[in-house]
């Protein structure tokens, strides 16, 4: 009985330990009142790394594209990166094949400075208006 009472203390104490490390710093982008009813960020910040939520476009896809990428060209300025500063991409699409057909549309917002990348084809978005998302990985320069 005691070896139970005093696994139950260690695990008690595991517990209060973990409730109090100092919370993880962060610094989050907020656009619009939409991501509290979501329940999510436009863009955070932990140490050195910045996370950008998918951002979307719709309509004729080098206007869909140009849409999304305009959209997270702003998020990064707002901390002061570029695209070249991003090293990894996820692009969700429904409309793949034309994806890979407008990829140079892509191209005038990373130039030849690539970041790591996944391409996939979904049947929907969010939105069914919606035929692009992005979502973006950033490293600040040390």
């Amino acid at each position: 009985m005691k070896f139970i009472l005093c696994l139950s203390c260690l695990l008690l104490s595991a517990v209060h330990a973990a409730d109090t490390r100092p919370p993880l710093k962060t610094d989050k982008f907020q656009r619009g009142a939409w991501e509290d009813e979501y329940g999510y960020r436009e863009a955070v910040r932990v140490g050195n790394t910045l996370y950008i939520s998918g951002n979307v476009g719709q309509g004729a896809m080098p206007d869909a594209i140009r849409q999304v990428y305009g959209s997270l060209k702003m998020i990064l300025a707002h901390y002061g990166l570029t695209f070249q500063h991003v090293v990894k991409e996820n692009i969700y699409t429904t409309q793949l094949d034309l994806l890979k057909e407008n990829r140079a549309v892509r191209l005038e917002f990373y130039g030849k400075d690539f970041p790591a990348a996944s391409w996939v084809q979904v049947d929907r978005l969010f939105q069914p208006e919606y035929n692009i998302e992005v979502e973006l990985i950033a490293v600040f320069p040390e």
